[in-house]
C-alpha cells in the first residue's frame, strides 16, 4: 500500500477520533499536505508532511507508512513522526493557563471559580501590599 486517503490515514493513526471528524476538518480547510490545503479524498504517501490545525495549535506529522485500517496506539509511532515545533506547544500551554479568559460562546455565565480565577488574573499583585483603610474626618459645618 503506497498511498492512502488523508481522512482514513488521520483516523487510522488516531489524530481524529472518527473518520467523519477527519473528513469534516478537511472540508473546513484545517488540513494541509506539504503546504497545500487538502480535501478528504486526497492521497498521502510516505514522506509527506501533514499539518493539522486544531486552534490555537498547528500540529505537523511526517508520514512514515500509509495505512487505512486503524491500528493500536503502540504501532502509531511506526506510521508517523510528530514534527510539531516547540513554539506550537508553548501556544497550547499559554492557552491552558489563560483558558478561562477566552470562554466559548454559549457556555453561559462564569462559575464562581471562573470569576475568582479571572479576578486573580486581572488584579495587579502590587495592590495586595497596600492598606486602603483611610480615616476620613468629618468636617463640621458651622
Amino acid at each position: 500500500m503506497n498511498e492512502a486517503r488523508i481522512d482514513k490515514w488521520m483516523w487510522a493513526v488516531r489524530i481524529f477520533k472518527t473518520r467523519t471528524i477527519a473528513a469534516e476538518a478537511c472540508k473546513k480547510g484545517r488540513i494541509s499536505i506539504n503546504g497545500a490545503q487538502a480535501k478528504a479524498a486526497r492521497m498521502v504517501k510516505p514522506g509527506d508532511i501533514v499539518q493539522v490545525r486544531k486552534p490555537p495549535v498547528t500540529y505537523s506529522f511526517k508520514v512514515l507508512q500509509t495505512i487505512e485500517k486503524r491500528v493500536g496506539a503502540k504501532l502509531v509511532a511506526e506510521m508517523m513522526e510528530n514534527v510539531t515545533t516547540p513554539d506550537q506547544y508553548e501556544l497550547l500551554e499559554m492557552s491552558r493557563v489563560s483558558g478561562f479568559v477566552n470562554r466559548a460562546k454559549g457556555t453561559g455565565r462564569p462559575t464562581k471559580k471562573d470569576r475568582r480565577s479571572l479576578e486573580e488574573f486581572t488584579t495587579p499583585e502590587f495592590l495586595d501590599d497596600f492598606d486602603f483603610d483611610f480615616d476620613f474626618e468629618e468636617e463640621d459645618e458651622d
